[in-house]
């Protein structure tokens, strides 16, 4: 049998050298992806981003409902399901009836519960923001184990600092008192933490400047360090603010008399021995909410700017 060349690698035409060039030649895979998959896919991503939203949303609509309805609405058993929630008449005189009552001072607690909570926040974003720039920016010696064995506090329960506290306050005779309900929470590990990282990110070039004009530290803290971090500072405002203000085990333990009581524990009193009024129990609870909606809707446009910070720095 004649061998003639292979018109492809000039190779002789057998059978192995074919089998050679045919091993050869790549191969491609094409993958075709089907729309209706992704389009599935998708289905089901949002399907489980609105269950999870109703199941948050839901219980606040049931407190907005029930402060709504009359105690015989809210008793009532015998509609459909759905139909619970809908009050058969508005009756916004719960609102009224809880900021009138002799019996509890609902606005008495309310005041408390702002005043504790505007200095609690007031004097915790101030020392975290001190100690945070004092971590990031001097130097001094003993600073790094000086700020790690601040941060391993962060490791300890409250519950297990709560008792050596209260005996620390009685003895400086501060049980009972407003400096017993806002001093211990003004110092936060936390909060100085959060800050000295941001802090960290900033450029140095700013207070190079700045001590060649002749700026102080205290200038540059306060003229280049806090506008430049308002991101992180209205975080940490939000933060303290929403801890400060639904906290209820510490002036439950600290604070004996009665126009002392901040609101979570004023509205207590609305659980009576032989019953609870719950109309007026999620009227109070509804109104609880409000300074925490505030308090984030003012601070939103700070956390849409900090968006804008870093993806301009990366």
């Amino acid at each position: 049998m004649k061998k003639t060349d292979s018109k492809i690698s000039g190779k002789p035409l057998t059978v192995r050298n074919m089998m050679s060039e045919r091993q050869s030649v790549p191969f491609i895979e094409i993958r075709v992806n089907h729309p209706l998959k992704k389009i599935s896919w998708r289905f089901l991503v949002y399907i489980a981003l609105i269950a999870g939203a109703v199941s948050m949303i839901a219980p606040f609509l049931w407190m907005l409902s029930t402060s709504l309805k009359s105690p015989e609405q809210v008793m009532a058993f015998d509609k459909v399901w759905w139909k619970e929630w809908l009050p058969t008449s508005f009756v916004w005189q719960n609102y009224v009836r809880v900021w009138k009552m002799k019996t509890i001072p609902f606005a008495m607690f309310y005041l408390n519960s702002l005043f504790v909570s505007v200095c609690i926040t007031f004097g915790q974003v101030a020392t975290s923001a001190m100690a945070a720039y004092a971590f990031a920016r001097l130097n001094f010696p003993g600073r790094d184990k000086l700020f790690f064995g601040y941060l391993a506090t962060m490791m300890i329960p409250g519950a297990v600092t709560m008792i050596p506290v209260f005996i620390l306050l009685r003895h400086l005779g501060w049980i009972d008192s407003y400096k017993a309900l806002i001093l211990p929470g003004i110092f936060t590990a936390y909060g100085t933490f959060m800050l000295r990282q941001f802090f960290l990110t900033l450029p140095k070039d700013l207070e190079d400047a700045a001590k060649i004009d002749g700026c102080s530290y205290l200038r540059i803290f306060w003229h280049i360090i806090l506008p430049l971090s308002k991101p992180a500072l209205a975080t940490l405002t939000t933060f303290t603010f929403m801890g400060s203000w639904m906290n209820l085990m510490w002036p439950l333990i600290v604070v004996n008399t009665h126009s002392k009581y901040t609101l979570p524990v004023g509205l207590a009193y609305f659980q009576g021995v032989h019953g609870t009024d719950w109309t007026l129990l999620m009227a109070g609870s509804v109104m609880m909410i409000l300074p925490i909606l505030v308090v984030f809707l003012f601070n939103q446009r700070f956390f849409v700017e900090g968006i804008k910070l870093s993806g301009i720095k990366g």
